[in-house]
């Protein structure tokens, strides 16, 4: 990482504190540190970090907490640690808004990989410019190449940008997700996952390729996704779907293929490309 970012660690044990100060220092980031959850978040409210690691459990407010407070104001990357023994914890983690987790004890190459992989993530739509719609114009246009048609299933994709189904529009550049006009708040890795299912169309996603996509660097170190990930996937799909309004019987958007994975859900009515 050539560009000096900000992260907060909040953890209570002095030395995973440490452990996890020295791993991001070294991927070059300026760390701050708090060693309860109250003063850890304060830290994020003041320095606006893009990454945060955190445990689930402090002496204060558990980790769960912190996720709800931090989420109240800021879109920062949270990566939750726990022992093993607290994997439900996580999961009510996940479910608060949090976007990943690495169990107790871990290696430091594979904090440092997940970190990476996240911030190749693109920033929130905020920081993104805009997308323009051009007004029509009477003039002849210039030569162009012709707009994406919906295929088979009625899904539609503009220049690699912009995907539309029944209704949901998610536009990848500025990463703004809006159900028949309605602006939707998604967290980030929800975001990925839809962007993953929607470029994919009716292909089936396994949650071990989803869980790879959104960990592609460590996942071409270790080649391994375990039974928790996967989990986590699950739980991240859950939250997505009830932000959408989805009924797993009867979807629209997200439909689950019985020991398989999940794919996109069939047109209901044909949606126009986008220009």
């Amino acid at each position: 990482m050539t560009e000096s970012r900000t992260a907060v660690v909040i953890e209570d044990d002095a030395d995973i504190r440490e452990l996890i100060e020295l791993v991001l220092v070294q991927s070059g980031f300026t760390v701050h540190a708090a060693g309860d959850g109250l003063t850890g978040v304060e830290l994020v409210r003041e320095h606006t970090p893009e990454v945060i690691t955190l445990d689930v459990g402090l002496p204060d407010i558990d980790g769960l907490e912190v996720t709800r407070r931090v989420r109240q104001f800021s879109d920062a990357y949270i990566v939750m640690l726990t022992a093993r023994s607290e994997e439900a914890d996580t999961l009510l983690g996940l479910d608060a808004g949090a976007d990943d987790y690495l169990i107790k004890p871990f290696r430091p190459r594979e904090l440092r990989a997940r970190v990476a992989a996240m911030l190749r993530r693109p920033r929130a739509a905020a920081e993104a410019p805009v997308l323009e719609v051009p007004a029509p114009s009477t003039a002849a246009p210039a030569a162009q190449a012709a707009p994406a048609a919906p295929d088979a299933s009625g899904f539609s994709a503009g220049e690699g940008t912009v995907y539309s189904h029944n209704g949901l529009t998610l536009a990848v550049e500025t990463r703004e997700v809006s159900l028949n006009g309605v602006e939707l708040q998604l967290t980030r890795t929800e975001f990925d996952l839809l962007a993953s299912l929607l470029s994919s169309g009716r292909r089936v996603r396994s949650k071990a390729d989803l869980v790879a996509e959104l960990h592609s660097d460590e996942y071409s170190v270790t080649g391994r996704v375990d039974e928790a990930e996967e989990r986590a996937v699950e739980v991240h799909l859950g939250n997505l779907r009830r932000k959408l309004d989805d009924n797993p019987r009867t979807p629209q958007w997200i439909e689950t293929v019985r020991g398989v994975g999940y794919r996109l859900a069939p047109a209901r009515w044909n949606v126009p490309s986008i220009q």
